[in-house]
């Protein structure tokens, strides 16, 4: 993360999900480590372009929308490898992003 990267939204609602359901985290400490991460990567924002794009590739590629959103603003930010744990590790979308899991 020192180094910069991208990150959507999408992403940064369900952190906040997990840090409160999951982590027991406070609202306040939720608010103050998405501000954090968010000082430290670029935000790509859901619009209606990354909501249609995401329609696309969950039908196409047979995934979660939720998943398929995250990769829609990835696309849209111009990423060629997407990090998840969650998603194919290897699987290329549109021949130019490539899932790759952090842990594999």
């Amino acid at each position: 993360m020192r180094d910069g990267g991208t990150i959507s939204v999408q992403v940064l609602n369900e952190i906040a999900n997990v840090a409160r359901r999951k982590l027991g985290l406070t609202w306040p400490q939720v608010v103050t480590f998405l501000a954090e991460l968010r000082s430290l990567v670029a935000v790509v924002p859901l619009t209606v372009e990354t909501h249609e794009g995401a329609l696309w590739l969950s039908e196409r590629y047979r995934m979660s929308f939720y998943d398929a959103s995250i990769v829609s603003a990835a696309l849209i930010a111009g990423c060629d490898t997407l990090w998840s744990e969650d998603m194919q590790d290897g699987l290329t979308i549109n021949g130019r992003l490539t899932v790759r899991n952090p842990f594999a």
